[in-house]
Formats: C-alpha cells, structure tokens, sequence
C-alpha cells in the first residue's frame, strides 16, 4: 500500500476522455483476456498489457493503474412452462412475439441472457516496467486505499466511457440544438418543505417504487420514473403521470443521477405540450439548491437520454426480425472477420472489408499484420498514448491488425466478449467531415473517397514511421496510388479541326451512368433461380417479380468512352470564340485495382433522388484495352500551346461551403462539377449552383478538377503541407486566449489544419507544451510531407487493361443515404458476404445489382504484390 500511496491518481470529471472499455491500440476489452485493459489513472488512456510492445512508454512507474477484467456468464434460463409441456411449446413460447428488447415477449438484450462479472485490482509498476504491486479492489478493500486513488478509481469504473461519449456525440449531432426553456425563469415553486438527499441510493418513484431513471420535479419535488421507450423500455411514466394529474401546472423536471458540478449536462426535460421534449435550464443550479441539492457536490451516477438511445440502438436484433430465407455457411478466421455496425455504420464496414481484410494485398501489408500474427507488431501502432484515439494511421493499423490476424475470429456473432466495433475508426475519420462524423447512413463511394484522401495526407505526413519496404531510399507510395488513373480528353474544334488533348488530375473511382437507352428486357427469374433474400432485398420475390431492364456492363463503358458533341466551347487559339466541337476521354494508365462505381441513382421530375431499376450484366472478366489512351496521331494538327496560356492571372476563387458541396453531389453529380458551380456562383448557394449546373453539365470541362489559383478556401488547402490558414491562427489565439499564435500554428499543422482537433491537441499537451512542439520541429523542418512523393509527380501505376472482379459493394434501399450496405469478395476462388457481422459462404453473388465493382488487373493476379508497400 505504501507503493501506492506515492503514485499519482487524478479524478475524471463527466467530459473527460476515459478509455475504460477498449485498448486505444487494439480491439481487445476487460472481456478478452485475463489480463484485461489497464487505465492510467492520470491520463485514462485504457491499453492491453501487450501493447507495451507497440509502446514501451504505456508504463509510467510514477502513475497508479487500474486493472479492469469482465467475463459474461450465462443465466440459468427461466422455466415458466407448465410441467407436461412438450419440448416444441416450450420452445414456442421462448420465440419473440412483439417488437420490443428486455421486454416480456420482445427480443432478449445482453442484460438478459448474461451477468456481467466484473474485478478489479490496483497496479503499481517499477522503473523497470515490472508490476511492483497489484492488490484487489472491490467494496471491501478500497477503505484501505488512500482517498484521492478510491475517488480516481471509482471514477474511472463509474464513467461513462470514451466510446460511448463518441456515440452521444454522434446521435447529438443528428439532434437539433436544445432550446432553452421559456418556463425556467417564472417557474412556480411549491414551498412544501421537500428536501432531496444527495445518496442516490434513497431516491425511488413516489408512484411505483423503481430506483432507476428517476426524474425530479423542479417545482413540487416529485420523484418519478421516466417515460417509456418505442420499444416498450424506460421508466415506469411516474413524472409524466404526475404532470398530468397535477393540472399540467409543473412542467419543467431533470433526471436526477445526470446531475453534476457542470449543470448543463444534465437531462432536463418540458412536459409543457408547447415544447414537449429536452430543454436547457439556465437557472437549474438555484431550483436545486432550493431542495438542497449542491450540485458542485453531485456525481453522475445514471445515464442521460442519449446514452440510452445509442444503447437501445446499437443492441438491437434487427437481423433477428428480418430472418433471411436462406441459410448461407458461416466461415470465420484471418480477413473473415466481421465488424459490428454502430448504427447506419454499414456504408463503413463495407468500405473497411473491402480495402483491409486481404483482397488488395499491399493494404493489409501496409496495416495488417500476417495470418495469426502479433497484432502489436504493426509499427503504425507506434504513437503515444495521448495521441492514439486521434491518429489516423494508428487507428487503421488496429482495424486492419483485426482484420487480418485472426485474432478475434469467433464462429458466433452472440459472444460479444470479441465483437470487433470501430468506434475510434470511425471518430477519427469523420470527425471533420459534415457528414461522416454523424450516426446517419452516408454513401458508400464518397466515404471511400474521403477516406483515401484523408489517408494519402497521413500518409505523406507520416515521416519515418511509414517507409518504402521494398527500397527505404526511394519515395514511399501512398495508398491512393493504388487506385489511382488519369484521363485524357481529345477535344476537336469543328472549326479548323484542330486538336487539343488535356489530362486531368489523378482519379480513384471511375464513375459510369447507366444509359437506359441501351437496356434490354430479360424475362423475371424463375423460383428455381430465385436470389437469397439478404444478399439482394431490393427484388421483390420470383412468384411477383416483373421484367427488369437490363444494362450490359460493357455499355455503360461505351457510353463513358463515347463521343459527345460540344456547341458552346470557347477555343484559346481561336480568339476565345464560340465554335462547337467533340469530345472523348480516354485513359492515359490502368492501375492495379480499378474501382468502378455504377450512378444507379438519378433525379426524378420531383427533384428527389431515386434508384434505377436496372440490372447491370457485369461479367467477372472484362477487358479495358480499347480504352487507352495513344496520344497525338500522325497527320493531327493540334491545338498550339501558346494559345492555351491565360494572359492575366485569375482572382482567387469563393471558398466553398462543404454543406451546399454535399447536398449537390447527392443529386447525383459529380465533386468536380460540384465544386466549378458552386464557385461559379459564390460558394454557397445552392439554387444558384443548381441553375449552373443544367445548363453547364455537358461543357467538355464539368468533370475536371478546377485549377490550383481557383480552388481557394480553407477547406480545400493541402491538410499536410506546410501552410496554414492564418485567419484560424488569429481566431484561435483570440478565442483560447492562452497560446501564442506559434504555438497555434504549429498544432494546426499536426492536426491538417483542422481547428477543432488543433485546440484539443493544444490542451492535451500542456503539461509541456513546448517540449511537443520540439518534438514535431524535425519533421516539419525537412519538409517530411513533400519529401513523401507529392500527387502531383507521383508516377502511376501501369498495366495490362485486362481486369478481373474481386469484389463488390451492394446497396439495399432508395437511395445512397439509407438502406443497407454489404459487401462480396472473392476468397481462394469463393464469393463472401461480408454483411457487418455475419461472414458466410455466398451462394448468388449479386453481381447484376452491386452499386460498387472492384476490379483487379489480370496482370498483377498471382504475382507478387508491390513490396513498396
């Protein structure tokens, strides 16, 4: 004990960070293993005993640990059934009869089919690394322990926990903003001599008895339970039923153990019919103190709305209400492994599978580690405990080490001691994004595109932790590269028949309109030929099922490559005047992996997006060869590149807003053509963007990207460059009010100029704050992003334009932004369905309705990979 006492503990408040119930470097949990997590009790970062290996720093023999283990035990089941009953009734009656969890006749949660076992200990490590001391911790040790370590512990046991605090965030953000109350300042107080006890334990409903969510009156001091779920879960009604028979004359209530020193976390709660829902209450620290309630003395000791919500969701057995109709065979094991969805996080899992889990080699060799190995071995865990939750290459590397290892394979998806969930993953590559950072279905081919560009920025910012392996003195390629082609446009003035030829920036999806012209009808398939229900949900059943126009997928490449006619192109070497022209695109390389993404979705006359019906007939071998581009014929004259040059320089484009950026591009149209109207038109409207866009959207140049000097704004500045935006410095050294503007810059540049993670990553380092920024000058000073290959003059891979499918990206619903997202891929000659989760043997690939293709070149199958990576 004496040990301990010397360590340092601090004691979290309700929005502090804790890492209670998950490794910051891996996916293991208390469930696990018999090690455990440790939590460091000063910086409450949680990590497996082993991810020393990643990160020998993990152990300050100066900090006190807290040892968490956990193991589920099932309960004894619950006999109700009447002695004579035949095992069938039996059964029967165990079977769901309503839409409802941890309800009678509903679905059984966690909490209903196990007890949580759950020990604690205390761990003290010497200088050496080595545990010193550990000693239990439960009710009947802690008095023995000093006071400031029992307030740390119970602290860290009792929180809420980061990732659920990242799951709040998310379904708050889905919410409007609480309004604050217009009752709380007049609210009626009833002198009644009701005091309230801070012990959580003597709270109970006046009306049933329940201890649990429990909501006080704020102006009578009724206790009461609180108001049912859909599902049939909550409270027992008690404070609403109270409302009512009280005239409806005391709205105002707050949930009683959300109560702390920080008021406004606290639930609160209009019963007011002109409201009728959360609300903030400005004064509730002075109603509280009127029932002798001292909130700076108050600890958290319930869950709020949200966290219930995002519980309630998350364990919902939605798969268990749509039985699929046929049985696929399960396979588990290394790049079988499922992921849980977190709540319309399928679009992610989808993407993840595809990119990680061994189809494309380099990717998995990059982040993964070799079937059965080490997840720990990964370098890329290598970062400091402080920074693990928040880097991106970190975050990678441990999804990807899950994927590939093996290591939480399990041939049930019931044993959640091994459920793989990417919360962290899924934080800290959407965090900045307006979109992504939500808990709302998103697209599935635009997550895959900001995701590899968030990854290149990584990547080229990554210094000596990523190197080439294959030659550690050449460049080190970043993972777009894999994806990566150029196109080349031929444009012919109908004038002089001049030609010109312009190559666009580096693409990582090629995306095909489906021309309905080209569609033939293809008789309903018989019940014999019927598809699995849950590996195509969008066909209606064989028996009903009507005629669906088919498109080849061959057309829908011819209609991509095809010659299309230009009336209003101004021509340079003509005087910039109007003369009409043609126009093809071509490819200048084939990359390795060709990801092919299908617009099955289009505007109808009503505006709102819609899905084609429409098969694609997409073999598993397709040859791209006619595709390429030879450059300038013999005999061509083309257009002269004088002419091309701008005589003035163009003024700096609007900054775009990324709102009105994303509500364009899901009408369907592309980024580029996105982002030239709406800086077109300012930046920010979207009618106006619209307009452009119709009577623009067949100019030669509506796809490319827009010119470097009219790119302008903030958003769209390299992330890992040197540069920052100065007038974030300003706003943050004004707004923090206690760093330099040189220290504001340089977390900026750490963070990709995000402002929000650069105030974080300023407070966390405090405690040496200029020791951090050292640490970061030797990098910065080398220039390591631009040393890293830069785009611009990375050299793209080239092949063979024989491409074979290894895999496909499904959606199920009407349109990209709900509905359900699967994902086949080939593995050792078979088809896999990765549906979140479940892992089975698919028995009808679909490869006619997959919204997404990826294709691997002929060439590179059965070769080594790329060893750069």
């Amino acid at each position: 004990m004496e040990i301990l006492s010397s360590k340092t503990a601090r004691t979290p408040s309700a929005s502090t960070p804790v890492l209670n119930s998950e490794c910051a470097y891996s996916f293991h949990s208390p469930f696990t293993s018999t090690s455990g997590i440790l939590v460091n009790l000063s910086n409450f970062v949680g990590f497996h005993p082993d991810a020393v290996k990643a990160q020998p720093q993990l152990i300050d023999s100066d900090v006190c640990y807290l040892r968490i283990v956990k193991r589920k035990e099932l309960k004894a089941p619950e006999s109700t059934e009447p002695s004579g009953s035949t095992e069938q009734e039996s059964q029967s009656s165990q079977q769901p009869t309503k839409l409802a969890l941890g309800k009678e006749g509903g679905f059984k949660s966690d909490e209903d089919k196990y007890d949580t076992i759950s020990t604690y200990s205390m761990v003290a490590f010497d200088t050496d690394g080595n545990v010193a001391t550990e000693l239990p911790y439960d009710d009947t040790t802690k008095s023995s322990f000093p006071a400031y370590i029992v307030e740390s512990a119970d602290g860290v046991i009792s929180h809420t926990g980061l990732v659920m605090q990242q799951d709040v965030k998310e379904w708050e953000l889905d919410e409007d903003p609480k309004p604050v109350s217009k009752y709380a300042l007049s609210l009626e107080f009833v002198d009644n001599g009701v005091q309230i006890s801070p012990d959580a334990s003597t709270w109970k409903c006046a009306k049933s008895g329940d201890t649990e969510n429990l909501w006080l009156n704020l102006s009578d001091g009724f206790i009461g339970g609180g108001r049912k779920f859909w599902d049939g879960s909550g409270g027992s009604n008690g404070a609403l039923d109270h409302f009512l028979e009280t005239g409806e004359k005391y709205p105002l209530v707050v949930k009683l153990g959300t109560i702390t020193s920080d008021v406004t976390s606290a639930d609160c709660y209009s019963y007011a019919k002109d409201e009728d829902g959360p609300v903030l209450i400005p004064n509730l620290a002075d109603l509280l103190a009127k029932r002798g309630i001292n909130v700076a003395a108050m600890k958290k000791t319930d869950k709020s709305i949200a966290e219930m919500e995002v519980e309630l969701n998350a364990t919902y057995a939605f798969d268990a209400i749509t039985e699929e109709s046929e049985a696929l065979t399960p396979v588990h094991g290394p790049g079988l492994q499922g992921l849980q969805n977190l709540g319309n996080s399928c679009y992610i899992n989808s993407v993840v599978q595809t990119l990680f889990s061994g189809t494309i080699r380099e990717l998995s060799s990059r982040y993964g580690v070799p079937s059965a190995g080490d997840v720990f071995d990964q370098s890329l865990l290598r970062t400091t405990s402080t920074d693990a939750t928040n880097d991106l290459l970190c975050q990678t590397a441990k999804l990807a080490t899950a994927l590939t290892s093996g290591k939480y394979m399990s041939p049930s998806t019931d044993d959640a001691e091994i459920r793989i969930a990417p919360r962290m993953f899924k934080h800290v590559v959407g965090c900045n994004h307006v979109d992504f950072k939500t808990g709302q279905q998103q697209d599935a081919a635009q997550y895959m595109q900001f995701f590899l560009e968030s990854l290149d920025r990584a990547e080229k910012g990554a210094g000596s932790r990523l190197k080439n392996k294959d030659d550690e003195s050449a460049g080190t390629p970043i993972s777009s590269s894999l994806f990566a082609y150029k196109t080349v446009d031929r444009l012919e003035c109908s004038a002089d028949n001049r030609v010109k030829y312009r190559e666009g920036a580096a693409e990582t999806v090629l995306t095909l309109r489906v021309p309905m012209e080209a569609a033939t009808i293809v008789e309903a398939e018989t019940p014999s030929q019927k598809r699995p229900k849950n590996e195509d949900s969008d066909a209606p059943s064989s028996e009903t099922k009507e005629s669906v126009p088919t498109v080849s997928m061959k057309a829908c490449i011819d209609a991509w490559a095809a010659t299309s006619e230009v009336d209003d192109y101004r021509w340079p070497h003509m005087e910039n005047n109007v003369h009409p022209g043609s126009v093809y695109s071509r490819m200048s390389n084939f990359p390795r992996y060709l990801v092919v993404q299908v617009q099955r979705y289009t505007i109808g006359d009503d505006w709102v997006p819609k899905k084609l019906e429409v098969n694609i007939d997409t073999p598993e071998e397709i040859d791209l060869s006619f595709l390429k581009s030879t450059g300038p014929k013999d005999g061509e004259l083309l257009v002269p590149e004088e002419a091309e040059k701008p005589k003035d320089e163009k003024p700096a484009s609007p900054a775009v807003d990324e709102g009105a950026l994303v509500q364009l591009m899901d009408m369907g149209f592309s980024m580029n053509g996105c982002m030239r109207a709406l800086t077109t038109v300012g930046g920010s409207n979207v009618e106006a963007a619209m307009t452009w866009i119709f009577e623009h959207n067949q100019d030669p140049d509506f796809n490319d990207p827009l010119p470097e000097s009219g790119t302008g704004g903030a958003s769209q500045a390299p992330a890992s460059g040197s540069e920052v935006d100065e007038a974030v410095v300003m706003s943050l050294v004004e707004n923090l009010g206690c760093f330099t503007s040189d220290q504001v810059r340089a977390a900026l540049k750490q963070t990709g100029g995000a402002a929000d993670r650069a105030a974080d990553w300023l407070f966390s380092h405090m405690d040496d704050l200029d020791g951090a920024i050292a640490a970061l000058e030797p990098s910065s000073s080398t220039n390591t992003a631009d040393q890293v290959a830069p785009e611009s003059n990375e050299v793209l891979e080239d092949g063979d334009g024989k491409y074979i499918l290894t895999g496909m990206i499904s959606h199920i619903g009407k349109n990209t932004n709900s509905g359900h997202y699967v994902c086949h891929l080939k593995k050792d000659g078979r088809w896999v369905i990765f549906n979140d989760e479940k892992v089975a043997l698919s028995k009808s690939p679909p490869f006619q309705h997959a919204y997404m293709y990826l294709f691997q070149r002929a060439d590179t199958i059965g070769s080594s990979p790329n060893l750069a990576f």
